[in-house]
């Protein structure tokens, strides 16, 4: 494993294996722990940015209960998290328990920095941050799924990324350890070796199969958690071909909680970001100059303009999806 996830390893003090188990012991082996978080934390919000839709197989929330099957550096495992009086309750199964135990911290934002970020420059940058005080940036630390699920949603809706992803998961994932009905998505080399009809059964264009396969191919991995910001991240993702600017911003905010990443080339992005602080549509250089004072923490503003549920109201039909399969 890299840098990065052997500084997770090192369990901070305020996280402890114990506590009351989360659910009822289940046939494998569980751990449970809890963590206290040093911060206020909307832990519904942070955590749900890595859920890709409400029919992903690896991610979905019973009640206040987060359930979540990744494939960790050490092996499959499943988690189940709540927040509870300031606290989030956590228990783990299989081969990656301890891992996930053990980045439960940065899955919430622990290691979020957001030293001399200046939200007086807009009055609603303002109002959200004092309205939202848990809105951390948190992260993954994993990159299989955020690459690949980034890839699939590059020019399509988002309805029809998210029933691919189901699909391709449920036809070359496994099981999740645990007491609930989870799916791990298939791990990098798997992705390689999905053949061109399943990628097309699934829904998904030529492109984005041919990308998904490249890039699983890359040998990136290493490479992006020994990088030393976030601009070269940007620099390695965009040397695969198929891989853009959108798609490494998408991997760069859910593996590594970067706080400066900017979806440049979203359809909406932009005009939400100029409406919220113009009361007016901008294109993506528009939103670059808009988002320019805050820099080294532009995401940051757009999850609090995101937050502050001001969106620019819609002028125009939904975009009605297309299905190529039957062509």
């Amino acid at each position: 494993m890299t840098s990065s996830a052997s500084t997770i390893r090192a369990r901070p003090a305020h996280v402890r294996r114990r506590a009351a188990p989360l659910v009822p012991a289940a046939a494998t082996s569980r751990i449970d722990s809890v963590y206290r978080p040093q911060f206020p934390l909307d832990f519904r919000r942070v955590a749900g940015i890595h859920r890709r839709g409400f029919t992903d197989p690896t991610m979905r929330w019973e009640n206040d209960v987060l359930w979540r099957a990744v494939r960790t550096p050490e092996g499959v495992g499943a988690i189940a998290l709540r927040q509870e009086q300031g606290a989030i309750r956590a228990s783990a199964w299989g081969e990656g328990a301890a891992w996930l135990i053990d980045q439960v911290p940065a899955l919430c934002g622990a290691h979020d920095d957001d030293a001399g970020f200046d939200t007086s420059r807009h009055p609603l940058i303002a109002d959200a941050a004092r309205h939202n005080p848990g809105l951390r940036i948190g992260r993954s630390d994993l990159l299989a799924d955020a690459l690949i699920s980034a890839i699939l949603e590059q020019k399509v809706t988002a309805i029809q990324a998210f029933h691919a992803w189901r699909d391709l998961i449920y036809w070359h994932g496994e099981r999740a350890p645990g007491p609930r009905r989870l799916w791990v998505a298939p791990a990098l080399a798997t992705w390689r070796t999905i053949p061109s009809w399943d990628w097309h059964r699934a829904g998904v264009e030529p492109p984005q199969s041919r990308a998904a396969v490249t890039a699983a191919a890359s040998g990136l991995q290493e490479r992006l958690f020994a990088a030393a910001d976030g601009a070269e991240r940007e620099r390695l993702l965009t040397t695969v071909r198929g891989i853009g600017v959108w798609t490494a911003a998408e991997v760069r905010i859910r593996t590594f909680g970067d706080p400066d990443a900017v979806s440049f080339g979203d359809f909406h992005l932009a005009h939400e970001v100029g409406y919220a602080l113009t009361g007016s549509r901008v294109d993506d250089d528009g939103m670059r100059e808009l988002l320019e004072p805050w820099a080294g923490q532009r995401q940051r503003v757009i999850r609090l303009i995101f937050a502050s549920g001001v969106i620019e109201p819609r002028r125009a039909p939904r975009l009605h999806p297309e299905d190529h399969r039957d062509r």
